[in-house]
């Protein structure tokens, strides 16, 4: 299986080609309902996670918010 390298939340990260951020988020065991993604420095809507599938070198940055007051 040919691997990639990605930096993921500032850390350099290996994953199989042709992961997409849907992907990822499993991989990562993330389950922030509320969680915000970018890639390359852009936002990228929920409903585009199964197709947005990550290159060697992109960075990707698991944002989650703190609501509350």
């Amino acid at each position: 299986m040919k691997m990639i390298g990605i930096i993921l939340n500032g850390m350099m990260e290996k994953v199989p080609a042709n992961t997409t951020i849907a992907d990822l988020i499993r991989t990562m065991d993330e389950k922030d309902s509320g969680l915000i993604v970018e890639l390359n420095n852009r936002f990228v809507f929920p409903q585009k996670y199964p197709e947005a599938v990550l290159s060697e070198g992109d960075k990707v940055e698991f944002i989650n918010p703190d609501f509350g007051g």
